[in-house]
């Protein structure tokens, strides 16, 4: 069976396929269109057999009485052809693209937030399956979860053998590496505090001048072993408190595909460079591609506090076939303090490892803004 995959080039295309659906709508008859999802519960919202391909998840959700990081206490599960374990975990606002929980109108290509402020949530990712599919929410909450859901795939009497199983991940470091602290280096080590001179470098010092060679010490978005490709992902950084020069752009992306060594043969300039913005950007923005759709800054702190932003490979993604690992500096040289959190999307054939363990909710919560960011 030949997918489709939403070109305006191909809804000309008669091709053999049965729409089907899966959602909340009240069996009753009545307008009660919604699943509960009592404290502590995981519930299944649905299940398919056979072949098909999910191209389209619709999702809103309130908590009754509204709690407090909902989002980040929801956890969105996906498994396919069935396997013992999932291929999508995250919590369930980080998976449709915007990081600390928070709900964000924005527009891209394979995720969005819609209005009423960013409460409605739809994702475009092909996700196709062969035999079979299950999907999962479990409420971590103290209130119950009024969960809506469209499921919307085609059904295929076979599938294709080199489609890969889509996957998800989120992962978090809440203190990263802060090497400038380690060494020592204060406001003159970054040309801070003087007159900077004019050219390249902008006259930054310091740990902008110490070599990474390694990429040991970054941040992980995503590790990966088998054959398949990285499409992409969404960031959270939270600077949580003052440092010489918290801005946290000057991180390049570092991107290892199966075991080759030092250097990458894809290497960035800077984490606002990797995520398609320029000079350190201080506007919320979304593109079909990238975006920044979270900013915290004030005048007196301009990068302080939360920022989130996405990059999806959709034109240009990243093949690998035997492993990957998808990193990006803290700060060049990985040299701020900052609380890291992603979610990773990618597509991957045949058997895989288990994905490492999604931590506990409450270690998931972001933090409490300092109080001269607090509107």
């Amino acid at each position: 069976m030949t997918i489709g995959y939403g070109s305006l080039a191909n809804l000309a295309r008669l091709r053999n396929f049965k729409r089907m659906r899966l959602s909340s709508w009240d069996r009753s008859g009545g307008n009660s269109d919604m699943v509960l999802v009592a404290p502590g519960e995981t519930k299944v919202f649905g299940e398919i057999a056979g072949a098909g391909c999910v191209k389209h998840l619709w999702i809103t959700m309130m908590s009754l009485p509204e709690e407090p990081h909902d989002l980040l206490r929801t956890v969105l599960r996906m498994f396919w052809d069935g396997e013992d374990s999932p291929s999508v975990e995250a919590p369930l606002g980080d998976f449709f693209g915007v990081g600390f929980g928070m709900r964000r109108n924005f527009q891209s290509l394979p995720l969005q937030m819609s209005p009423e402020d960013g409460k409605s949530f739809n994702c475009w990712f092909p996700m196709p399956f062969a035999r079979g599919a299950r999907f999962e929410v479990e409420n971590q909450g103290a209130s119950p979860r009024v969960f809506y859901f469209y499921v919307d795939y085609e059904e295929y009497g076979s599938l294709e053998a080199d489609l890969g199983r889509f996957h998800a991940w989120w992962n978090r470091t809440p203190v990263t590496a802060g090497t400038a602290k380690e060494h020592g280096y204060g406001r003159k080590d970054y040309g801070l505090g003087e007159e900077r001179p004019a050219g390249p470098g902008f006259g930054l010092g310091g740990p902008w001048q110490r070599p990474n060679l390694t990429g040991d010490r970054n941040y992980v978005i995503l590790e990966a072993r088998g054959n398949g490709q990285y499409v992409g992902c969404n960031l959270g950084i939270d600077v949580f408190e003052r440092q010489v020069n918290d801005w946290y752009g000057e991180g390049d992306d570092m991107i290892f595909i199966d075991g080759e060594p030092w250097p990458p043969r894809l290497h960035g300039t800077g984490t606002e460079d990797y995520f398609g913005t320029a000079f350190c950007p201080k506007q919320e923005f979304s593109a079909p591609y990238h975006g920044l759709t979270v900013y915290s800054g004030t005048e007196e702190w301009p990068w302080g506090g939360k920022n989130s932003m996405y990059r999806f490979h959709v034109e240009d993604p990243i093949r690998f076939e035997e492993e990957i690992r998808v990193t990006i500096e803290t700060g060049h040289d990985n040299a701020l303090a900052n609380d890291y959190s992603s979610t990773a999307y990618w597509y991957q054939l045949g058997r895989r490892e288990p994905l490492p363990t999604l931590p506990p909710a409450e270690e998931r919560l972001p933090r409490e803004d300092p109080p001269e960011l607090r509107k």
